[in-house]
């Protein structure tokens, strides 16, 4: 193995990566760069729709996410049923492109601008889950599970290597050109991504073996399978608890910093710039992290870092709430949730099955993310209409974190155990 990392060049021998994956890891930096870049440009127009339609509606705005992205679950079922991964994944970045374009004739044409903002909220929070699910799903059907620990981060940090730019371009573009001509520009970036998915599905056709010939053929299955087989065992189960718990705790984070940021600042492009130069301190801290840190860590400390950090923000949140701080934590937790712990989610569905990899994964990634948005932003709404603090609430999620913490290890147990029976399969087969 040592003499594989030597071939290769002086950034495959840090991040151990052999000769033969550097094609596909080359194309999988760039797609996900394209990816995040059209996203994260669009991220903090994002946040000051959020705040133009007001901070007073996130909970329904976040109702209609989940409700949006249940109706949206079965429908890529039946996609996924009916046609080849080389023809669904341009598909569905076809379709937001599309999306995009509609949006910039909407604002170009100024059609009611409170309605528009709630409207583009619900469709960016769906499209991020959507497409990045989509993508992990593409890797982890591309990669095995020995090459995913070594690979993801590097992967990883081509999106954030996006992230980063994306902001940047944001930030530029409120002193040049309007919002609307974002729009297009992230829609060229999808575009781009469909360049990058044909390349390596032909890398994966020549591979010509074991999941990697997955491409060619449907899925096959029920429009339903994601949801049954979402719960079908304990494995599953739990890492849907996870992502559950993950997006509990991050949409209260969320709702208090947009409320403080709102009171502290009346421009819409002040608000603009800061949720750009959040973006910015994000993505520069994670893309250091994950081509120098995020390879060399077990994974065990991949799925326990967010809820310790977690825990421990939330405990000086109960001793005080600011604006500082929750903007650092914010900034902290991100680095640590696309950094690490995506990565490190990312290789537990390396070992299931092709159908679990796209139904169940995607309706985890979606319908479960934004179901525990929904149900923790009505539920912090309604315990401070009984008159709970901010610090109240964060020192309630304290032990939630701790439990969250519990489940990693247990689903880097889970994970341990299963591949070492799948290897011990396969060599009696062999």
């Amino acid at each position: 193995m040592d003499r594989l990392y030597a071939q290769t060049p002086w950034i495959g021998r840090i991040a151990k990566i052999e000769a033969h994956e550097l094609t596909a890891l080359a194309w999988s930096f760039i797609y996900f760069f394209c990816l995040l870049c059209g996203y994260s440009v669009l991220r903090p127009v994002r946040e000051e729709m959020a705040i133009q339609g007001g901070v007073q509606h996130l909970p329904w705005l976040m109702t209609g996410t989940f409700l949006t992205l249940l109706l949206a679950t079965p429908f890529f079922g039946w996609l996924s049923s009916r046609y080849a991964r080389r023809t669904l994944l341009p598909t569905v970045y076809l379709f937001f492109a599309a999306n995009l374009l509609f949006f910039y004739l909407a604002m170009m044409t100024g059609v009611e601008r409170a309605w528009v903002a709630r409207g583009f909220f619900i469709w960016l929070s769906v499209f991020n889950l959507f497409v990045v699910s989509v993508f992990w799903s593409f890797m982890v059907d591309l990669f095995a599970p020995e090459q995913g620990l070594r690979l993801f981060g590097m992967i990883a940090a081509g999106g954030s290597s996006g992230a980063l730019v994306g902001p940047f371009i944001t930030g530029a573009s409120t002193y040049v050109v309007g919002i609307a001509n974002l729009m297009l520009l992230s829609a060229l970036f999808l575009l781009a991504c469909i360049v990058c998915i044909h390349r390596l599905d032909r890398w994966a056709k020549l591979q010509g073996h074991g999941e990697h010939t997955g491409g060619e053929r449907p899925l096959g299955g029920s429009i339903w399978a994601g949801i049954k087989l979402a719960f079908s065992s304990s494995y599953l189960g739990g890492i849907s608890v996870y992502l559950l718990l993950l997006s509990t705790t991050s949409t209260f984070l969320y709702l208090e910093t947009l409320r403080l940021v709102g009171e502290e600042f009346a421009s819409s492009a002040e608000r603009t710039r800061l949720f750009a130069g959040i973006d910015l301190a994000t993505n520069s801290l994670t893309v250091v992290t994950q081509v120098f840190v995020t390879n060399r860590l077990p994974l065990i400390a991949t799925l326990l870092l967010l809820p310790v950090v977690t825990a421990v923000g939330f405990a000086l949140m109960g001793m005080g709430p600011t604006l500082a701080l929750l903007v650092g934590l914010s900034v902290v937790r991100r680095v640590g949730e696309y950094a690490i712990g995506k990565p490190g989610r990312e290789v537990l569905f390396t070992l299931v099955s092709r159908e679990e990899k796209y139904k169940a994964k995607n309706f985890m990634d979606t319908a479960v993310s934004r179901g525990g948005d929904a149900s923790s932003s009505w539920l912090v709404t309604a315990v401070k209409a009984l008159g709970a603090t901010t610090a109240q609430i964060a020192w309630v999620l304290v032990p939630v974190a701790l439990c969250w913490g519990l489940l990693g290890a247990w689903l880097s147990w889970q994970h341990r155990t299963k591949r070492s029976l799948g290897v011990l399969t396969a060599r009696k087969i062999a």
